[in-house]
């Protein structure tokens, strides 16, 4: 009798039941597993991450850790055909983006983030771009730096010492001198290896190729020479870059026989590849999910229960997500709630709290680390050196962050002459304002008075260009360079059966359901409604429109309804604030628009908008809807009667609000209609609007991050020049539909998504079309 030979998925399937040293040839057979073998796979490796946490003391934990992302310069020698982080020379003079992060830059962006209660700054930048660019060469010759690793130490040392953040590096192919040096400022670093495929390096047209720091031979002796220098190492494969399996059980092999020489492997990142607009590859797939979470866990049985396996929360959705906890995923790297990933522009981070409540949802703690894991904080891994800082934010008994920790440097606010470091410039501008409080602004916000934001908002020339740039710096270093707009329509609940009908662009409820219907045909992701309803209308129809949209497109986003009309509906049904909240909720709207005042001033309402809902209501409803799980736009009226001390004070108030529940996503500054009344007597029109979006930009970072720029009252020209002083939103396409067309708000003003990306073309930033709160819609590409 013939016995059939078991096969080699068969075989390593059983040596990974066993706990067995998988090689790449198990490795290669297991990442090729389908059906039953496949779900056979994801629960070895659930199991084994399981086993792990348990033997860690933190069974049930899903670790990240809260960072903000400095990207010191985009220069870099290498050619990689997916990268979108990287710049040339030319692309940085027509962005108006310098060389490199200057040391103010960098710190603005750092104290920001310690702020916030981060923990981590994350150093990236390109490969040795002084060996291919003059310009980045120069830059560091003139900035007294022998070479850009030189001055990564400088930077980091900065960090430590003014913020006690605690610095990861990624500055790419480090030597062991650099390595060693860099060791006594940084807790960890880390370089992806991505593959070991040399014909992705070698073969002209393939990913690598031109690119001398992607030699997998390269990448693995760096991870040799950190190993020998005892640091804690973070690297990784990268999925779907034209790879094959073979290529990728190879990569994990690899890793691991490094790890097992030297030990120094903190986390492995299994990364998805996302196309990206403006690369050689933005027409290549994206990383298929069921490859991709194969790769997670063999990478998972490749190293055993003992290893963390990092996924980035950012590159998946919540199905994504699922999976790859299910193949044994236990860590989601840093996340950070100021900074984009600007390596990945067109995927914004998820909310800390929304991330938590999905790690509970998938059965996990999501709890708060350090840069450098557990396993890797005693004395073998972290230098003397940086004993104090580590320790000031770790957990004795856990090992991971220490609950309400807030780094605090060794010597904050003496000057920036740290490591090499030149004492920042001050300008000297007429009117006598110094750069120094300008610099203030974007490094500590919080640190100025009433009485010097009214003095930036009345900035005028060299003073209000040293504003404005410096504003759009921040922009750039914290939510990106991309320009964000969402794809929808205004529909006014004023023309609800307005007039029995007889009024222009009215509708009723079967007309509402077809321009519902023809939005979400026309891939429209938001409905807007506002408007308080026509004379006598029964109340009850705000809740039959939410109803009406929410029936006819099911899946589209419903931003609906003011403070005024919430009153309106909370009043005249006796339903109250809440009452009436929760009525809308079941209705189906999603979001609320924070409009319906002015200025919250009641001065000002007195004299420009008496008609208005009264200030202290307005208070009432948007802390009831915050509170009630409803976000919203915040915004100002400004260019009437108001004074400067009075717009700040108003944006204090809107600070005041987001303390309590966080739920303004954006700020809007509107010129009123009809006003064109500068702060300063006979400044022009464009220099207050830049004053004005360039303030709100400082004043409410890393607390309301979107800046939007109302285009309809700017026009297309006016709008890209205020994204240069700190905005980063155009609002809404408010596309009029080929149904219903004159019943929106604003009918007849259309930005569509082509002529917002013609309009961000000369800005040299990508256009990102994104959803009602923020998430990604899709990219769309913009050429340089």
């Amino acid at each position: 009798m013939s016995v059939t030979s078991p096969s080699p998925l068969d075989r390593a399937l059983a040596r990974a039941e066993r706990g067995g040293r998988l090689d790449a040839a198990d490795a290669e057979a297991l990442l090729g597993a389908t059906g039953p073998a496949f779900e056979r796979v994801l629960g070895l490796a659930s199991r084994a991450r399981d086993a792990g946490l348990r033997r860690a003391g933190r069974a049930g934990i899903i670790t990240y850790s809260r960072k903000v992302f400095i990207p010191l310069t985009t220069l870099c020698r290498d050619r990689c055909h997916y990268c979108v982080f990287v710049d040339t020379p030319g692309q940085l003079l027509a962005a108006h983006k310098p060389p490199y992060m200057s040391a103010a830059q960098v710190l603005s962006v750092a104290r920001q983030g310690q702020a916030l209660g981060c923990k981590e700054a994350l150093l990236t930048l390109g490969d040795r771009p002084e060996a291919r660019w003059d310009e980045a060469r120069a830059w560091l010759d003139d900035h007294g730096y022998a070479s850009t690793l030189d001055y990564v130490g400088a930077m980091t040392r900065l960090i430590l010492d003014e913020t006690g953040l605690l610095p990861h590096l990624n500055p790419g192919v480090m030597r062991p001198e650099e390595l060693a040096r860099l060791r006594d400022v940084a807790p960890s670093m880390g370089v992806m290896l991505e593959t070991t495929s040399r014909a992705l390096f070698e073969n002209r047209g393939e990913v690598h190729y031109g690119s001398p720091d992607k030699d997998p031979a390269v990448r693995l002796q760096l991870l040799e020479d950190a190993g020998r220098a005892r640091i804690p190492f973070t690297t990784g494969i990268l999925v779907g870059i034209g790879e094959t399996i073979a290529d990728r059980a190879e990569s994990m092999i690899a890793l691991r026989d490094a790890h097992e020489r030297h030990g120094h492997l903190q986390e492995i990142i299994v990364q998805n590849f996302r196309a990206k607009p403006r690369t050689a590859m933005q027409h290549a797939p994206d990383a298929q999910l069921i490859e991709y979470a194969a790769a997670v866990a063999v990478t998972r049985l490749v190293f055993g229960p003992g290893m963390r396996v990092q996924v980035p929360p950012n590159l998946q959705d919540a199905v994504e997500l699922e999976l790859l906890a299910r193949a044994g995923a236990d860590d989601f790297g840093g996340v950070s709630p100021l900074t984009a990933d600007h390596v990945n522009p067109e995927r914004p981070w998820p909310h800390l709290d929304d991330l938590a409540a999905r790690t509970a949802e998938l059965g996990f703690t999501l709890r708060e680390r350090l840069t450098a894991h557990p396993e890797f904080l005693g004395p073998e891994w972290i230098s003397p050196a940086l004993r104090g800082p580590v320790d000031a934010l770790r957990d004795p008994d856990t090992g991971l962050a220490r609950e309400g920790a807030v780094p605090v440097g060794a010597a904050p606010g003496d000057p920036i002459r740290h490591a090499g470091a030149p004492a920042s410039p001050t300008l000297s501008a007429p009117g006598g304002l110094i750069a120094a409080v300008i610099e203030r602004a974007a490094q500590d916000p919080g640190s100025l008075g009433d009485d010097e934001w009214e003095r930036l908002l009345t900035a005028t020339g060299d003073e209000l260009d040293a504003l404005v740039d410096t504003a759009d710096d921040v922009r750039r270093y914290t939510v990106g360079e991309a320009v964000s707009i969402v794809d929808n329509r205004n529909i006014s609940s004023s023309l609800f059966r307005a007039r029995g009908g007889a009024e222009p662009g009215a509708y009723d409820l079967e007309g509402l359901a077809d321009m519902a219907r023809d939005a979400w045909s026309l891939g429209l992701s938001e409905i807007c409604v506002q408007g308080t309803l026509a004379p006598g209308e029964d109340p009850h129809a705000y809740l039959d429109i939410a109803r009406t949209i929410r029936e006819a497109a099911p899946g589209i986003h419903l931003h609906a309804f003011r403070p005024r009309d919430i009153a309106d509906l909370a009043d005249r049904t006796g339903l109250g604030v809440a009452g009436a909240l929760e009525a809308m909720r079941q209705a189906g709207v999603d979001t609320v628009p924070g409009t319906g005042v002015k200025i919250l001033n009641e001065r000002v309402r007195q004299l420009v908008a008496p008609e208005d809902l009264g200030i202290d209501r307005w208070r009432e409803i948007v802390r009831a809807a915050h509170a009630a799980g409803f976000s919203s736009t915040s915004v100002l009226f400004y260019g009437h009667v108001e004074t400067a001390a009075e717009r700040v004070a108003h944006l204090r108030e809107l600070l005041a609000i987001q303390a309590e529940a966080g739920g303004f996503r954006e700020f809007v500054p509107i010129p009123l209609p009809g006003g064109g009344t500068p702060l300063v007597p006979g400044r022009a029109a464009a220099d207050e609007h830049r004053a004005m979006v360039a303030v709100a930009r400082l004043m409410l970072t890393g607390k309301i991050p979107h800046v939007q720029i109302p285009w309809p009252r700017h026009g297309r020209a006016a709008s890209a020049a205020l994204l240069r002083a700190g905005g980063d939103d155009l609002g809404g396409t408010l596309r009029d539909g080929r149904v219903g067309a004159a019943s929106g708000v604003e009918a007849g003003a259309e930005l569509p998504v082509e002529a917002a990306r013609a309009l961000v073309k000369p800005l040299f930033r990508p256009l990102r079309v994104r959803t009602t709160t923020y998430g990604d819609a899709r990219c769309v590409e913009v050429p340089a």
